[in-house]
């Protein structure tokens, strides 16, 4: 991965680190804005971009790093040379591990503003109603990171993804526990699939794409096969992930496959006459009467 630093002059400086060679650093997690306004990867090798309305989050980002004592920071935009196929498919299938790796996440809420004392009191509600919490990408950067701290578009603090936990939960449909650090392997695949139901990305593919991490899995990125393929895509791979047994990393051997996550739900309504195995005493009284008859009803082949 690049990280961003700042060289002895004050520009930004990308430095290169392979695999998790990588220093202590911190992470920006934004909405974009216009294509044409964000600073790229191009920008910083040729010395431009400073006149981009972006260029402001990337110093943002750098001033906050450099408070919080780290020299190294990532950003999406101009971290990745998105010219390169290869690359960006390396990228995305890394991403979430980067969020996951960062000493500190810095979510810049660019819609958000507490610019004087009356409007402190309200700035609640903006939080909640940000443009931040409907982007695909954002899901992933708001679980991956253990630190995730907010900020409003002036750089004023908000909070962090823990003391904010209730409203991010009442914005966004996600377990306090799962913001507080709880393994996503806990919770069934449609309950993650549901967090990311009205988030919308720029690629209709992406839409799958983003949710990669949240299910720990890899593919190949097909740009151009389209959102329902892209998502049945998705789900095969989830499906033969859940039968596959993955190694603790900590303990060095396999974990077992996980039988606590669903692939799907099915939409029936409650049936107030099914007998489950625990109840089949009540078949045994039923036939216990002279002449009497009990129909076992049910799909083929489960059990």
């Amino acid at each position: 991965m690049r990280l961003l630093q700042i060289d002895d002059s004050g520009e930004f400086n990308l430095v290169e680190h392979v695999g998790r060679d990588a220093p202590p650093y911190a992470i920006l997690s934004h909405t974009w804005g216009a294509d044409k306004d964000e600073v790229t990867f191009k920008d910083l090798t040729q010395g431009a971009g400073k006149n981009k309305p972006g260029y402001r989050k990337l110093s943002f980002c750098a001033e906050q790093a450099a408070s919080d004592g780290l020299q190294f920071f990532w950003v999406d935009t101009c971290c990745i040379d998105k010219s390169s196929s290869a690359e960006l498919q390396e990228a995305i299938n890394s991403m979430f591990q980067w969020y996951r790796r960062a000493d500190k996440c810095y979510a810049h809420l660019s819609d958000v503003s507490i610019g004087d004392e009356s409007s402190r009191q309200t700035w609640k509600s903006a939080f909640r109603c940000s443009r931040w919490f409907t982007r695909g990408w954002t899901l992933q950067e708001l679980l991956a990171p253990k630190s995730v701290v907010f900020f409003s578009v002036d750089g004023e603090l908000l909070g962090d993804k823990l003391s904010l936990a209730q409203e991010i939960h009442d914005t966004t449909g996600i377990s306090v526990q799962a913001l507080e650090g709880r393994p996503l392997s806990q919770y069934s695949v449609d309950e993650r699939l549901s967090w990311a139901r009205n988030r919308e990305t720029k690629r209709e593919e992406d839409a799958a794409y983003s949710l990669l991490g949240i299910f720990d899995i890899h593919m190949p990125l097909l740009y151009g096969e389209g959102r329902e393929k892209a998502f049945i895509r998705l789900r095969k791979k989830i499906h033969s992930s859940i039968q596959t047994p993955k190694l603790d990393e900590q303990r060095g051997h396999l974990l077992p496959p996980s039988k606590s996550l669903a692939s799907s739900t099915v939409p029936f309504r409650r049936d107030d006459d099914f007998i489950s195995r625990d109840s089949l005493n009540k078949v045994h009284q039923i036939l216990a009467k002279p002449a009497s008859r009990a129909a076992l009803v049910g799909l083929g082949g489960v059990g």
